[in-house]
């Protein structure tokens, strides 16, 4: 399956386990406030602010929900968070995680703030800086959409996993190629998962780290 629009991205959503009334209002919120941000910081390509938004950006970052055996709670960190996608709208839609969000640009980190106040999420914590800055720590989950080719991703960030996080890294058309491109050893550890807003893209999924 394939979304086409926003109202199959809508009941896709809504059928996600726990997403309530008050998850997808909190999801309007949002997207509101993306698009009104949009008109000034250019946070997403104006072609998808219109009716591919909920496609494009809600559903295609609400899918690596999917894609692991959820939990009650844990930590969650997203890399190169831009305007909160995917890590914003997994913060909504996780209120009982903790999510931290890696953004360097400092305009994209003031909206997310902004947001985050705003939708009176208690569960986010922004982080201005580069990922390889970030201290080391384990994570349940690493997420990054359009952040940096694979074999920079993980060598800037491998401090922040350990042998039990889950990577989830959607790499559009070119994840097949991106794997291919890494060392053997972390290539074992992932594999390709299709997306459900594009029927051409993939998504990286692995589990673990290689150890030296």
């Amino acid at each position: 399956m394939v979304l086409a629009n926003e109202a199959e991205a809508r009941t896709w959503l809504a059928a996600l386990p726990s997403v309530s009334r008050e998850t997808m209002a909190t999801l309007d919120q949002f997207v509101e406030r993306l698009r009104i941000a949009n008109a000034s910081q250019n946070l997403v390509a104006a072609s998808t602010v219109g009716e591919t938004m909920w496609v494009r950006h809600i559903a295609d970052s609400a899918q690596l929900l999917t894609l692991f055996p959820l939990r009650r709670e844990g930590r969650w960190i997203d890399l190169g968070s831009g305007p909160g996608l995917p890590g914003l709208v997994i913060a909504i839609l996780l209120q009982g995680w903790s999510v931290r969000l890696v953004e360097s640009r400092r305009l994209r980190c003031d909206f997310l703030r902004d947001c985050v106040s705003e939708l009176g999420l208690t569960n986010v914590n922004v982080i201005e800086g580069r990922v390889e800055q970030v201290a080391p720590a384990g994570h349940d989950v690493i997420s990054a959409r359009a952040f940096a080719p694979l074999s920079k991703l993980l060598a800037n960030s491998v401090h922040l996993a350990g042998k039990n996080t889950r990577w989830l890294l959607p790499k559009g058309r070119n994840a097949v190629n991106e794997l291919s491109s890494i060392a053997p050893a972390w290539q074992r550890l992932f594999h390709v998962e299709p997306s459900v807003t594009d029927a051409e893209a993939g998504i990286l999924v692995g589990q673990g780290i290689v150890s030296d």
